[in-house]
C-alpha cells in the first residue's frame, strides 16, 4: 500500500473509533435519569383572581438520618419532602416515640404528583407505612410576605408528653399526662392538631380552641 493509501486507511480507522466514542457517549447521556424537579410553581384562583404560588421540595436523600427501610419505602413511592415557606433547614421528617414509650419511630410528609400524604413508620413494622392524612398541595398554601406569592403551610413536629400537657393546660378537667410522644400536625400561624397512637388506633387529642 502506498503512502496515500495508508494515510486514508488510518483516517478511516480514526473515524470508526471517533464514531464509536460518539455513539457510546450519546447512549450514556440517553440513559442518564432526568433531573428531579424540586420546585413546583404555578397559579391558583383565589378570590376571583389568579395568585402565584411556590412550593419547595427536598429529595429523600436530604435526610441521611432516616432508617434505610423507611428511606427505601419513601423512594419506592416516589416521595419528595415538601418544605414550609418558613423552612431554614430540612424539615417535615421527624423522629419520635409514636407507637409506645421508647420506640424509634418516624413520620414524614410525602409529595407525589401534587398530593401530600402524612406517612408514619413504626420500627415494629418496618415493611410498611401508615397514611395518616392526605391533601392536595394547593390546598395547603397561604400568603406569607409582601410579594403575595403563596407558600406551603403544612408542617409536622414531634410533641413530647410535656409539650402536649402544656397545650392542654386550658382544659378542665385536665387530661392525664401521656406516656409517649404525639405527632404535631400544624398549619403555620393557625392551628395544631395532636395525633396520638394508643390501643392500636390513632386519635386527635383535645386542646382548647
Amino acid at each position: 500500500m502506498n503512502a496515500a493509501g495508508s494515510f486514508r486507511a488510518e483516517v478511516r480507522k480514526s473515524g470508526w473509533l471517533l464514531g464509536g466514542l460518539i455513539c457510546a457517549c450519546t447512549l450514556a447521556l440517553a440513559q442518564e435519569p432526568k433531573p428531579v424537579q424540586l420546585n413546583d410553581s404555578g397559579q391558583i384562583v383565589t378570590g376571583n383572581h389568579s395568585t402565584p404560588y411556590l412550593i419547595r421540595h427536598l429529595p429523600v436523600s436530604s435526610f441521611p438520618e432516616l432508617p434505610a427501610g423507611f428511606a427505601a419505602l419513601l423512594n419506592r413511592r416516589g416521595c419528595l419532602i415538601p418544605q414550609t415557606y418558613e423552612a431554614r433547614r430540612p424539615e417535615n421528617v421527624i423522629h419520635a416515640s409514636l407507637e409506645r414509650a421508647g420506640s424509634p419511630d418516624w413520620a414524614a410528609l410525602c409529595s407525589v404528583e401534587g398530593t401530600v400524604s402524612l406517612l408514619v413508620y413504626f420500627a415494629s413494622a418496618p415493611a410498611k407505612m401508615l397514611v395518616l392524612a392526605t391533601a392536595p398541595e394547593t390546598e395547603r398554601l397561604q400568603a406569607h410576605d409582601p410579594s403575595g406569592v403563596l407558600g406551603f403551610n403544612w408542617g409536622i413536629d414531634p410533641a413530647s408528653p410535656e409539650q402536649v400537657r402544656q397545650a392542654q393546660s386550658g382544659l378542665a378537667p385536665r387530661p392525664a399526662k401521656l406516656d409517649h410522644d404525639a405527632l404535631a400536625d400544624s398549619i403555620i400561624d393557625r392551628r395544631t392538631v395532636y395525633h396520638f397512637y394508643a390501643k392500636n388506633a390513632w386519635t386527635e387529642l383535645e386542646t382548647p380552641d
